[in-house]
This record gives structure tokens, C-alpha cells and sequence, in this order.
């Protein structure tokens, strides 16, 4: 009998099993209408500084890693540009390690990298970062389990509710057909939304590799959110 392709893999949902501590304990807390937009955060152009995109000079010295460039447009449901939209990211390093202190990878942290950035979108809706290309790391408790690159993209909409947390791939990963993550979404065609796509016409020369990812905030192609990962 053949075995499986990774197309075939892909096509097919992978049961999630998410560890029994990322889920709540204690009962719902109500809160009155409007409560949260009135005591949430807010963002303003002022806030977000020169360097917060580039994640590879927000230190003195180089991150490790391949020199990757991020962009695309995040668009409505009729593909309108969302003009003026904050965007953040967070990711491992190029080890697969994160800045945080629940992460517990022996890979190395890199003293050069933060892995977080943000930015506002222009008048066309369009987003850009310069960032590292993360590595994939084991994900417990499966010892064999291991996660994808990828990305942590975060949006705010014109209220603190509408956040969407979702997260990006990279086109031709060979961990992507066993990711429980990206295979708890049944929908073939709302997975391949999360891959990215390689785009020649985003390189920097002699600098970076860049990727397209357009980022849909509502309707029958809307980006999928993620709901079930907690973080990582």
C-alpha cells in the first residue's frame, strides 16, 4: 500500500490533544456591557516607535538566523484595506526558543532577539516587519511532538473585543501535515489561509527572504483564529 502524501496529510484534521492545565478551572466571570473597552488598552500611532517592526535591530548586536520580511494587507470581508490597524507579533528564535519564562526548550535564547514587534497598517491596509525565521521546537508532553515555524500575529479592530490572535506558517515545512494545531482546523482551505507565500518581489538583496500572508478579518474567507494553542 502507498503511503500517505504530504498533500493527503494535509487535507485531513489531526486531532488536538491540548495539555488538561491550558484549560479554565474556575466558572465564567460576568462583566457589565462596555467594560471592557472602557478599562481595556489603547493604542495610538504615537505608541508605536521606529524599530518596533524590525526585531533584528532592537539590540545592539545581530540575531541569529536566516533574515526574513513579513508583509501583506489585512482586508475586510468585501477585501476593502483595514487602514490604521495595529499589528503584533511575537515568535521563538532561530533555536526554537522563546523569551519567556514558562519555556522550558534547552535550546539557547539569543541575546539579540526579543521576538516580538508590532506596527500600523497604511492607507492600503498593508503590514511589514523584518524578523528571524523561528525554529521549530519539541512541544511537551509529547517528546515526539515537534511544532512548525511559525508566527503569533495579533489585531486589534477598532474595539479591544475584536482582537484576533491567529498564526502563520511557512510554505514547504515537512512538519506542517503533523501539527495538532494546525490540523485541529477541519477545513482544508481555512489551513492553507495560515500558509504563508513565498514572494520574491518582498527580498531585500544581500539581506532577507520575504513572504506574503494577507490577513482577512471577516467573512467566508476570514483568517482562521486561534483558539486552542495558548500562547505557543
Amino acid at each position: 500500500m502507498a503511503s500517505e502524501t504530504v498533500q493527503e496529510k494535509l487535507s485531513r484534521p489531526i486531532l488536538y490533544r491540548g495539555a488538561v492545565e491550558r484549560h479554565p478551572t474556575q466558572p465564567l466571570v460576568r462583566v457589565a456591557p462596555g467594560a471592557v473597552e472602557l478599562t481595556g488598552p489603547v493604542f495610538g500611532a504615537a505608541d508605536v516607535g521606529p524599530l518596533d517592526s524590525d526585531l533584528t535591530r532592537q539590540h545592539r548586536g545581530e540575531p541569529l538566523g536566516e533574515r526574513i520580511t513579513l508583509s501583506g494587507r489585512v482586508l475586510d470581508r468585501h477585501g476593502r484595506p483595514v487602514r490604521g490597524q495595529l499589528v503584533e507579533i511575537w515568535q521563538a528564535n532561530a533555536a526554537g526558543r522563546y523569551v519567556h519564562e514558562s519555556d522550558r526548550n534547552a535550546a539557547p535564547l539569543d541575546p539579540n532577539f526579543t521576538g516580538t514587534g508590532r506596527c500600523l497598517t497604511d492607507d492600503d491596509g498593508r503590514y511589514h516587519f523584518t524578523t528571524v525565521r523561528p525554529g521549530a521546537y519539541p512541544w511537551l508532553p509529547d517528546s515526539n511532538a515537534w511544532r512548525p515555524a511559525h508566527v503569533h500575529f495579533s489585531l486589534f479592530g477598532t474595539a479591544f473585543t475584536q482582537r484576533l490572535v491567529t498564526q502563520m506558517y511557512f510554505p514547504g515545512d515537512p512538519l506542517l501535515p503533523y501539527d495538532a494545531v494546525l490540523g485541529a482546523i477541519a477545513d482544508p482551505a481555512a489551513r492553507a489561509r495560515l500558509v504563508a507565500a513565498y514572494d520574491p518581489a518582498l527580498n531585500r538583496p544581500d539581506r532577507s527572504l520575504g513572504y506574503r500572508w494577507d490577513i482577512v478579518l471577516d467573512g467566508p474567507a476570514v483568517t482562521p483564529a486561534d483558539d486552542a494553542e495558548g500562547g505557543r
